[in-house]
Formats: structure tokens, sequence, C-alpha cells
């Protein structure tokens, strides 16, 4: 298991850039490849549509694109790559950072020194990224949900941030944000237990190995949104406000957990919690394996490229310290031949002249 915390990770060093770039790249990544089962996923926790959006996965994309259009699986994009980028970035390095920090901690207590075990470590700072992240994704999920909607009349994602701005404030875009950390704390907590005790098991050598990432990543994606179904389901009721809902309850807003779950129980029952359940699944699965891969490649490559741009520099400054010391060396040497030669015809003229003038001074007559 030593081995294998050592890769994953990145040393002490490393710039906190390259983390947020990883996971940038590994959440814009995720979001796009699996937008339209996305899209789905949110039609089929419709609670008041009649246009037959829970008979499947693709009998509602099939509907959606015969009724709507081709692209309408794709509405909302915009918001979501606006917001997955920045959230993701902060997200994964939140993680990575916490991490470390904890793996490297020791608490004292009782007069003995403990160090937390990998499960707490994993959990505090799953909790961590998920605040963290969820902080600069609700606006983004609130809109992006919105424009998903059975019969929603938003073309563009600036109209759908003014209309909502507009008709109910800046406080809407963050109205799920309490049920979605309900939501996505245990979904994170799970999702990470899961990733690590999978790649613990099925890598032991640490080696960096996609397969085993994407694998990983995919067993932790179908865990954690089963697990958290039903907070999901009231979380896009709340989001949505969906119109038909609010006409039935004759109400202005949902508000809160409890309001949005007894709601669903009561128009939908119990199994109203798990409606979408397949769609999240298909969706979580593929999202989270193409995330941890694409984060575990891009945190690789850049650590690896910031070790080599290292190296080459340093190994750079040594070659010019060499070359420069070869240089004097042959100045010293050139300057030592000139002296050589000064001293082999000089110095014989000057002893020569000095004799002379003994001599002359031996004989002159007093």
């Amino acid at each position: 298991m030593a081995d294998f915390d050592e890769y994953e990770s990145l040393p002490e060093t490393t710039p906190l850039s390259i983390t947020m770039m990883a996971g940038a790249a590994a959440g814009v990544s995720e979001h796009c490849a699996m937008y339209p089962i996305d899209s789905v996923k949110t039609r089929m926790q419709s609670l008041d549509c009649d246009k037959g959006f829970n008979r499947g996965i693709f009998s509602t994309l099939k509907i959606m694109v015969k009724e709507e259009g081709i692209l309408r699986p794709m509405r909302g994009f915009n918001a979501m790559a606006f917001g997955a980028g920045p959230a993701h970035a902060l997200y994964f390095s939140t993680y990575e950072h916490i991490k470390n920090s904890l793996n490297h901690s020791s608490f004292s207590a009782f007069g003995s020194n403990y160090v937390l075990p990998s499960v707490w470590v994993q959990g505090i700072a799953g909790v961590a990224a998920t605040i963290c992240h969820d902080s600069l994704m609700s606006p983004a999920d609130v809109v992006k949900q919105r424009m998903q909607m059975c019969c929603s009349k938003f073309n563009t994602t600036i109209s759908a941030v003014r209309n909502i701005y507009l008709n109910e404030g800046v406080r809407a875009f963050y109205r799920s944000y309490f049920t979605s950390l309900s939501m996505n704390i245990p979904y994170q907590v799970s999702h990470f237990w899961m990733y690590e005790l999978s790649t613990g098991f099925l890598n032991p050598s640490g080696l960096y190995n996609p397969l085993v990432h994407f694998v990983a990543g995919a067993s932790a994606g179908a865990v954690a949104s089963t697990v958290t179904m039903p907070l999901d389901v009231c979380k896009t009721l709340l989001n949505t406000q969906e119109p038909s809902v609010l006409k039935r309850i004759h109400s202005s807003k949902i508000v809160g957990l409890r309001n949005a779950a007894s709601l669903v129980y009561g128009i939908k029952g119990f199994a109203g919690f798990f409606q979408g359940l397949q769609a999240r699944i298909v969706y979580q699965m593929p999202s989270t394996a193409i995330s941890w891969s694409v984060y575990e490649f891009f945190k690789q490559y850049l650590g690896s490229s910031e070790s080599s741009l290292s190296g080459s520099d340093s190994f750079e400054s040594s070659a010019e310290y060499s070359d420069r010391n070869a240089s004097n060396e042959v100045i010293v040497a050139k300057f030592q031949s000139k002296t050589d030669k000064w001293e082999s015809l000089v110095v014989p003229s000057i002893m020569a002249s000095s004799d002379m003038v003994l001599a002359e001074n031996k004989f002159k007559p007093k």
C-alpha cells in the first residue's frame, strides 16, 4: 500500500496548477461525453410530464429527438461546461491537498500520537472537496436542468440566467445547495472510498494503469449513484421547480429537502425516489470512469513534464557550468603558455644584461 500511496500523491513540490489543470480537463471531458444521458436522466425524474419519459433511456432519448430536434439533448451544455471546469479543478486540488496533508500528519491524545486511518482521510478530503465543488457547480446545475426539462421555455443559457435572476433572485441559483451537499457528501465519500479501495485491490503495485482507473472509477460511480438516488430526485425537483407541480400544490416555489421529499412521495410514491435510476447509473459509470482516467493521465503527464523540465534545466546549468570551466581552463592554459614563452625569451636577456653590467663594474678603474 505504501507504493500505491506514493503513486497516487504527486510530490509535495508539484505546483497546485498541475492538479487544477488535470481536474478541469477531467470535469469537462466527463460532462461532454455523457451530457445527452444527463438530459435523459433529468427528463425521467420529472414528476408530472405525460410524454412517456419514464419508459427507458433510449425511448426517452428517441422521444426528445423526434419531437424537439436532434440537438435537444444538448441544450444547457454551455452552462455545464462553464461551471464544470473551475468546479472540478477546485474539487480535485482540494481533495489531493487535504489527503496529502492528513497522510503526513499525526494527532496527540492521551500522551500518544495517532495517525488517521486511510478511510477517515479519504472521507474528510472528500467532504471538503464536495463543499468547494458545489459552491461553484450549483448555479450551473440550476441553469442546466431548467433548460433540460420538459417544455422548457429557455433556448439559450443567457436567457435562462436572466429569467431566473429577474423572477427569483440570486437565491434561486443556490436553492438546492444544501440539498446537493446532503446528497453529494455521502455520494463523494462513498465514491472516493470505493475508488481508493478498488485501485488498491486491482493495482497493489501502484504502477500507472489506465484500465484500473477506468474500472475503479466506473465501480465507484455505480455504487455512489445508487446509494444517493432518492436525494438526487429531490435535488432535481428543487432545481427545476416544475411548473405543473407548482400548479398542483398551488404554490409559487418548492423550498427545502423535506418539502421536496414529501411531494415526490405524494405524487409518485416510494418508487418515485428511484425514478431515473437506470439513467443515472448509465450516466455515472462512464462519467466517473472517464473523469478518473483523464485526471490520472493528466496528473501523471503534467507531473512527469514538470519533473523532466526541472531535470533538464539542472542538466543544462551543469553543462553550461562545465563549458564555462573548460573555457576558463583554455584561457589559463594560453596565458600560462604565453607567460612561459615570455620568461624563456625575456628573462635570459635580462640576466645576460645584468651579467654584462656586473662585469663592466668589476673591471672599471676606480
